[in-house]
C-alpha cells in the first residue's frame, strides 16, 4: 500500500496520522489565539522564561497524531463530571479505528475530535533531547506518556523539573510557605516604594521608578542626562490621544497633543520640543555648551554613567478606595527630593548589609558574543557590547536598592525547609529577575515595564525603569505577579484544561482533566550526544537549536548566577560559574563554532536519536531556518544517520510570507513540522527520474490539496516540499547526475524549482520512464501519462511506441521509429531534443557522420541533459559520446 494508507503490507512498518495528515488550519487557529493569551492557555509554560518556547496547542497536535496509531490502546474520556464515561465517545456511538484510519492529506481533522478531550494513549515511550522549556514533554505527558526530557542548560532543566514535579505539590504547603516570606520582608521591601500621592495626604505606592543615565560634559562639566526625547507615557483613560512629557528645565511633567511640536511648560514656562533630546546617533549634546562627544566615549572615560530618578507611576490605594477616576488613583508624578533620599538610605543600607552579599552573585560578567560581539571574528547579527559599556559583574546590572531587597527576599526563600516548595518560591523570583533589573524599559505606548528580555539579547538602556521588587495591585514583573504565575502553573498542572475553537469560531474551555501534566518521568542535564540510550522510545518529540537563533548558554547566565545562590548546594548542575557554553550545539563565533560546525554536531545528535528510537519509531520536530542551503545540510545531516523524511507541515497562523517565497524562488523561513523515520533499503537512480518522481509527486500533492482544502499557497508549498523530501530520502546518497553523486543541498535546490515553477512532465519524460520500466506495456504507459501534460495519442503520433506487433517502444534501434525521424529531417521539421538524440545515436551505431548535424544543431543544455538520461535510463554510454564527437570530427 502507499503511504497514504493508515494500514501496511505484511512486514511494512505502520504508517502514522501525523505521516498521511496534520490539521494545520485547525491548529493555526488555536494558535493565533493561544500566542495572544499563553498564560491562559497554559499556564505552566509562563512560571518563568524560556526562549523560543513553543505552543502547547502546536505539540498537543503533534503528540496525538503521532501516538495515536492503535486504537485498541486509546482511552477517552469527556473531561469534567467523574471523568469516567466515556460520553459521546462510546464504543456504540464512535469508532476509534475509523478517527485514527480517516486521517489523511485532504482531510486530516478525523483525529482532530480527540483534541479537547481527556485522552490516554497506552505504552508510549517519549524522548525530547533538546527539552528547552519542557513544552513537548508536557503535552506527551497528558496523553499518559512516559517521558523522558534532556537539555544540556542547567536553567532549562531545572524550569522542566518544576514543571513536571507541579501535579505532585502541595497548594496549601506553597500557599504557607509564601505567606511566611510575606511576613517577614513584604513591608521591609514596599517601604522602599512609597511616595506623596499628588490628590490627597496619603502614601502611594510607587509602581515603577523611571531613571536616566547621565555624564558630565566634557567641555564645561554640565552633567548631561541622557534622554533621546522627552516623552513619559503616552496619555490614557480620558486623556486618550495626548501625550505625558518631562520639561527639562524643571522635570515638571505635562500634558500636550503633540510630542513633536514645541510645547510652553506650565510649571517654569520654559519652550521645548519634546521630540528633541540630548542623545542622537551615538552622541550627547550638551544643553549649556552645545558641545556633542560619544556617549559610550564619555562613559568610559568617566567610568560610568551617573543615574537621575526623574519620574514615577504611582498607585494610591486611598483614593481607589474613595471612588476618584482611574487618573486621579493611577498617574505619573515627577520624582522629589524626598523620593531620592529614599533611594540614598537604600544605597547606605546595602554598603552596610555586608551579610546579604552571599545572596547576590559575585561572578564577573563572561565575555562572550552576546556581551561584546567586537572581541569576535564573525557575527550572529546585531552589535553587542555590555562590558564596553561598563557593566563588568552581574550585580552591576541592577541598582543598590533592587541588590538590597532582592538579596532580603531571597535570603527569606533560602531559609524555606521544604526543598520543593523551596523550589517554587525560587522560580518565581528568578522569573522576576527580568523585570528588576537596569535593562528593562517603559512601554510608552502600553504604560508597562518591558524586561531585559525583550529581545534576545543583553540591551542596555540609558533610561530604564527600577520596578517594585514586592509589587502593588497595579504593575507587572513583580515577585507577587511571579508568584501568581507559579501557583496558577501548579493549579493548571494538576487540573488542565484545552481551550479551542467552536464551528462558529468562538472560544471555549473543557472542565479539567483527570490526567495531570507531568506523570512518569525523568529528566537529564546533558549533552544531547552523550545520551545512551538503544531502541527503546516509540517517539522523539523535540524541537532542536537554530543556527544562532539564540545563544541560550550566553543569555541564561542572567538567570543562572541568581538561581545557583541557592541551587549550588543541591545540584552538581549549578556547582561551576557559568553555564556550559563550549558543549552548546549552536554556531557561536566566541566559541569558533561555525554553521559548520552546528551542522556536524546536529547530525551527531541525530545518531543519538537514531540509536534511541526503536525500529517503528518516529522522529517529530519542529525547523526553521531560511535559505535553501540550510534545508538541505538538515536533510543531508537527516538521511546520513539513517532517516528518510516521510512528511513536512507549516506551523504558522500567517502563511503569506511563505506563499511568496516557495512561489517566487524566495526563501521558506517560517516554522515546519519534520517528520522521520528509519529510512528503508535504499536504490540507486539517476537524477533524471528521481526529478520526475519529483515532479509527479509535487503536482499529485498540489492537486490534492487545491481540490479538497482551504490552504494557502504557502501551506501546499511546505507539504509538497516535504513529500518531496520523502522522495529523495529513499535514494539518498545515491543520486547519479553525469557520474557523479548529488549531495542534499544539490537536490533541495531543484525541489524549490520543482515547487515554484510546477510540473512539467512531457512525452519526452514518460518515454524515459517507459525506458525503465522492465517489461514496459501499455497499461504502464497510461499509468505515467496520468497528471502529466503527456498524452498515449500524442506519445503514438511521435512514434513514440506503437502497437502492430504489441506494445513495441519507439527506441534509436526501431525501423518505423528512424523513419519518423528521418522524414522530419528531409523535409526540415522542427526536431525534438530526443529526435536528435536518436538520429545521432542511429547514425554512430551505423558509422555514419554526425558532425554535419552536430554543427548546424544547437548543442543546448537540455539536449546535454537528455543524452545523459537516455544513458542513464538505458545503460548505454553511447550516449553521453555522442555529443562530444563534434571536436574530434573537425
Amino acid at each position: 500500500m502507499s503511504q497514504e494508507t493508515g494500514d501496511s503490507e505484511k512486514g511494512e512498518r505502520k504508517t502514522l496520522p501525523i505521516e498521511r495528515g496534520y490539521p494545520i488550519k485547525r491548529v493555526n487557529e488555536i494558535v493565533d489565539k493561544e500566542n495572544q493569551a499563553k498564560r491562559y492557555y497554559r499556564p505552566l509554560y509562563t512560571m518563568h522564561k524560556w526562549w523560543a518556547r513553543r505552543l502547547g496547542s502546536v505539540f498537543r497536535t503533534i503528540c496525538l497524531y503521532t501516538l495515536a496509531d492503535n486504537p485498541d490502546s486509546i482511552t477517552v474520556n469527556e473531561p469534567g463530571s467523574d471523568n469516567r464515561k466515556l460520553a459521546e465517545f462510546s464504543e456504540r456511538d464512535v469508532d476509534l479505528s475509523k478517527i485514527v484510519e480517516d486521517v489523511n492529506l485532504e482531510d486530516p481533522s478525523s483525529l482532530w475530535a480527540l483534541y479537547n478531550k481527556d485522552t490516554t494513549i497506552d505504552d508510549k515511550k517519549i524522548l525530547d533531547p533538546f527539552m528547552g522549556g519542557g513544552t513537548s514533554l508536557i503535552e506527551a505527558s497528558r496523553f499518559g506518556a512516559s517521558i523522558v526530557g534532556n537539555d544540556l542548560n542547567p536553567v532549562a532543566w531545572f524550569v522542566v523539573k518544576k514543571e513536571l514535579e507541579a501535579a505532585d505539590t502541595s497548594i496549601s504547603e506553597l500557599e504557607s510557605a509564601y505567606e511566611r516570606v510575606k511576613s517577614r520582608v513584604k513591608d521591609e521591601i514596599t517601604r522602599h516604594y512609597k511616595t506623596d500621592c499628588p490628590n490627597c495626604d496619603e502614601k502611594a505606592d510607587v509602581m515603577y521608578h523611571l531613571w536616566v543615565d547621565g555624564v558630565q560634559c566634557v567641555s564645561c562639566d554640565e552633567v548631561v542626562s541622557l534622554f533621546k526625547d522627552y516623552r513619559v507615557a503616552k496619555g490614557r483613560y480620558e486623556h486618550k490621544g495626548t501625550y505625558n512629557v518631562l520639561c527639562p528645565s524643571c522635570e515638571h511633567i505635562n500634558r500636550v497633543d503633540d510630542w513633536k511640536d514645541e510645547c510652553t511648560c506650565e510649571s517654569c514656562q520654559a519652550e521645548f520640543v519634546p521630540a528633541e533630546g540630548n542623545v542622537g546617533s551615538g552622541d550627547y549634546s550638551c544643553p549649556a555648551c552645545g558641545q556633542q562627544y560619544g556617549v559610550m566615549d564619555a562613559g568610559q572615560e568617566q567610568g560610568g554613567y551617573s543615574s537621575h530618578l526623574y519620574a514615577i507611576e504611582y498607585y494610591c490605594p486611598h483614593c481607589d478606595e474613595n471612588g476618584e477616576e482611574r487618573s486621579v488613583y493611577k498617574g505619573y508624578k515627577s520624582a522629589t527630593s524626598e523620593d531620592r533620599e529614599k533611594y540614598r538610605e537604600a544605597v547606605e543600607q546595602w554598603e552596610e548589609s555586608t551579610e546579604l552579599r552571599e545572596f547576590v552573585p559575585s561572578q564577573e560578567i563572561p565575555l562572550g558574543i552576546k556581551t561584546d560581539s567586537s572581541a569576535f571574528d564573525g557575527s550572529i547579527g546585531g552589535g553587542f557590547n555590555v562590558l564596553r559599556q561598563g557593566f563588568e559583574d552581574w550585580t552591576d546590572m541592577f541598582n543598590d536598592r533592587q541588590l538590597l531587597l532582592l538579596s532580603k527576599l531571597l535570603k527569606e526563600i533560602n531559609e524555606i525547609e521544604n526543598k520543593n516548595i523551596r523550589e517554587y518560591l525560587l522560580l518565581a523570583f528568578s522569573d522576576s529577575l527580568m523585570f528588576n533589573n537596569r535593562f528593562t524599559i517603559y512601554n510608552l505606548q502600553g504604560h508597562k515595564i518591558e524586561g531585559i528580555f525583550k529581545e534576545n539579547s543583553f540591551n542596555p538602556q540609558r533610561e530604564y525603569v527600577e520596578n517594585n521588587v514586592w509589587g502593588t495591585e497595579y504593575g507587572r514583573g513583580t515577585f507577587e505577579k511571579s508568584w501568581k504565575k507559579v501557583l496558577a502553573g501548579i493549579e493548571w498542572a494538576q487540573n488542565p484544561v484545552e481551550r479551542y475553537i467552536e464551528d462558529d469560531g468562538s472560544t471555549a474551555k473543557t472542565a479539567p482533566f483527570n490526567t495531570p501534566a507531568g506523570g512518569e518521568h525523568e529528566i537529564y542535564c546533558s549533552d544531547a550526544r552523550d545520551l545512551e540510550f538503544e531502541n527503546e522510545f516509540d517517539a522523539v518529540i523535540t524541537d532542536p537549536p537554530y543556527y544562532h537563533n539564540v545563544i541560550y548558554s550566553e543569555l541564561s547566565n542572567f538567570f543562572y548566577v541568581w538561581l545557583r545562590l541557592v541551587l549550588e548546594q543541591d545540584y552538581d548542575q549549578f556547582k561551576p560559574d557559568t553555564t556550559p557554553r563550549k558543549e552548546s550545539i549552536v554556531a557561536n563565533p566566541a566559541e569558533n563554532k561555525t554553521e559548520a560546525t552546528f551542522e556536524d554536531e546536529l547530525r551527531e545528535s541525530f545518531e543519538t536519536v537514531q540509536k534511541a528510537l526503536k525500529d517503528d519509531g518516529a522522529l517529530v520536530f519542529t525547523y526553521h531556518h531560511s535559505d535553501s542551503e540550510s534545508w538541505g545540510e538538515l536533510l543531508g545531516a537527516l538521511c546520513d544517520v539513517g532517516f528518510e523524511v516521510t512528511a513536512t507541515y507549516p506551523i504558522t497562523a500567517d502563511t503569506n510570507r511563505a506563499t511568496s517565497k516557495l512561489t517566487e524562488g524566495e526563501s521558506v523561513d517560517f516554522d515546519i513540522i519534520i517528520v522521520a523515520r528509519t529510512a528503508v533499503e535504499r536504490k540507486s537512480i539517476s537524477w533524471n527520474s528521481l526529478r520526475r518522481n519529483i515532479y509527479r509527486t509535487a503536482q499529485k500533492t498540489r492537486q490534492r490539496l487545491e481540490e479538497n482544502r482551504e490552504l494557502s499557497r504557502g501551506d501546499i508549498g511546505v507539504i509538497e516540499m516535504g513529500r518531496c523530501f520523502h522522495e529523495y530520502s529513499k535514494h539518498h546518497g545515491k543520486v547519479e547526475r553525469a557520474g557523479e553523486t548529488m549531495t542534499a543541498k544539490e537536490v533541495v535546490d531543484e525541489i524549490y524549482g520543482v515547487i515554484q515553477h510546477g510540473s512539467d512532465i512531457g512525452e519526452i519524460d514518460v518515454f524515459l520512464d517507459l525506458l525503465e520500466t522492465p517489461d514496459a506495456s501499455y497499461d504502464d504507459l497510461n499509468k505515467l501519462s496520468r497528471g502529466t501534460n503527456a498524452t498515449p495519442e500524442r506519445m503514438e503520433d511521435m512514434h513514440l511506441y506503437r502497437m502492430d506487433d504489441g506494445f513495441t517502444l519507439g527506441t534509436w534501434d526501431d525501423e518505423k521509429r528512424i523513419a519518423y525521424i528521418q522524414s522530419r529531417v528531409d523535409s526540415d521539421e522542427e526536431l525534438t531534443d530526443l529526435d536528435k538524440a536518436q538520429f545521432l545515436r542511429y547514425r554512430w551505431e551505423h558509422g555514419k557522420s554526425v558532425s554535419e548535424y552536430l554543427g548546424k544543431w544547437e548543442i543546448t543544455d537540455d539536449l546535454r541533459e537528455l543524452c545523459e538520461g537516455l544513458a542513464d535510463a538505458t545503460g548505454d554510454d553511447t550516449y553521453r559520446n555522442i555529443l562530444e564527437s563534434r571536436l574530434s570530427d573537425y
